[in-house]
């Protein structure tokens, strides 16, 4: 494949020689333009040089595919990237891959920094250079404009924080934009910078998880306390805002029963008043027991009267309409079966509750996969959210086509972070020296790496 890129300047088609033609050649630049800045800027105005300025604009559904959820909705950005000196006209590239608006298009010229040489969008670039070939199209190189990129920008956003308005609506956004949403638990500080900062590469796409579960289990077993609501409201709203200072992303709350619908309303809107994006609450009744305890004996469920009540108190309270109720259905961890959980499911959404979630405490999906299929079936639906703590070997893949929407990794953190302190305090005993446990430990240097205000 011949490659046709080139550095600026090397051309022979330069701004007068462009113009004095019988056409103005089309110079194509894809952007996500997040938050716009002087590399932007430069980008465009190399552009200019060889015709007339085409941003083809990432649509939010592109940037979240490969990276997170931008600041600025698209309408927000359009907005901006019209209104650039400069650029004269503005398209939608609906996918990260360049080539489908190129073979639209045909433009003359493609111009892009020479940062994705390597690094995650190298096959994009390679794939550009073969679509260009198609119609003798040539790839501009300007060099990369050092020291300053919208992640820099974005991660600099983040230090500084956000507020509870914008933290609010980014589930609903996520929603829009995302087949799957994947959420970590978080159950003090610096848990939540954990979900807040972890990202890997994997080929083309930047993973990182879209926002945080605030669960009950391992908010309780972290002060040491059982999963049986001892930890009341106001202790866990302590950590809860321990969180909310240190991460920007939106928070699943777990609302446990919600107890009364009179208290449940009352929660509710303490939670949107924080910046909570959405809470869960599952239809059970009486002294509470965590669902994945062996027998379950003494837990009941819910009739569907009562709990619709709690769902309809709970909507009634809220003053926004970007704050989610997402009503837990426990059927098939109380033995109830597939046809009461469907038959909840119908009479919840009527109730209005904005999603569903379906536990199970089986060590196989089939019986999560089963329901989904039974409520792809359903003339009204609502975004379906799995926990796969149990039947752990599920791949989201397979939950995204079977119809989730929201996959939950409810206490893995918490799980895994007991074992390693238990060896470590069993090492200083057996040694009687710390010494032997720092293949354990995480350098001092890292964790105050990992701590805002510390480096």
């Amino acid at each position: 494949m011949k490659n046709l890129s080139k550095k600026p300047g090397k051309s022979k088609a330069s701004a007068g020689t462009q113009r004095k033609g019988r056409a103005e050649k089309t110079v194509y630049v894809g952007m996500s333009a997040d938050l716009i800045h002087p590399g932007h800027l430069n980008i465009i105005r190399e552009a200019r040089k060889y015709g007339r300025v085409i941003v083809g604009l990432l649509t939010d559904n592109a940037i979240a595919s490969y990276k997170r959820l931008p600041y600025m909705p698209l309408e927000q950005r359009k907005l901006i990237v019209e209104n650039i000196k400069n650029v004269s006209e503005v398209v939608l590239q609906e996918t990260l891959d360049y080539v489908p608006n190129l073979r639209r298009l045909r433009p003359d010229f493609v111009v892009h920094g020479d940062d994705w040489r390597t690094g995650v969008q190298r096959e994009i670039r390679e794939r550009v250079i073969a679509a260009l070939n198609e119609w003798g199209g040539q790839l501009i190189e300007p060099e990369y404009t050092k020291g300053i990129s919208s992640t820099q920008l974005n991660n600099s956003l983040k230090e500084i924080g956000t507020t509870p308005g914008i933290r609010l609506k980014m589930l609903r956004r996520l929603l829009a934009v995302k087949d799957l949403v994947r959420v970590l638990e978080a159950h003090n500080g610096l848990t939540g910078l954990i979900v807040e900062k972890t990202r890997v590469a994997v080929g083309n796409e930047a993973r990182e998880f879209d926002a945080l579960w605030l669960s009950s289990l391992t908010d309780s077993t972290a002060k040491g306390r059982p999963d049986n609501g001892s930890v009341d409201l106001t202790s866990r709203l302590t950590t809860l805002n321990n969180i909310l200072e240190i991460t920007t992303k939106p928070i699943f709350f777990d609302g446990d029963s919600g107890g009364l619908a009179e208290h449940f309303a009352i929660m509710v809107k303490t939670l949107e008043r924080m910046g909570i994006s959405a809470v869960i609450i599952e239809d059970k009744v009486g002294l509470k027991e965590n669902s994945l305890l062996e027998g379950n004996g003494g837990q009941q469920q819910d009739s569907i009267a009562s709990f619709c009540r709690k769902i309809q108190y709970g909507k009634k309270a809220q003053f926004t309409d970007d704050f989610m109720v997402i009503a837990r259905i426990e059927s098939l961890i109380l033995g109830a079966g597939l046809d009461d959980a469907l038959r909840r499911a119908r009479a919840y959404i009527d109730a209005g509750a904005d999603g569903i979630m379906i536990h199970s405490k089986s060590k196989n999906p089939g019986e999560v996969l089963h329901f989904c299929q039974e409520f792809a079936l359903f003339q009204r639906r609502v975004p379906l959210v799995a926990v796969p703590s149990t039947y752990s070997q599920a791949y989201e893949r397979d939950l995204a086509a079977a119809g989730v929407r929201v996959v939950i990794y409810a206490n893995q953190l918490l799980r895994s972070a007991y074992p390693a302190m238990v060896r470590t305090a069993e090492s200083i005993l057996r040694h009687q020296r710390a010494s032997d446990c720092e293949t354990e430990c995480l350098p001092i240097r890292e964790i105050l790496r990992l701590i805002p205000g510390c480096e």
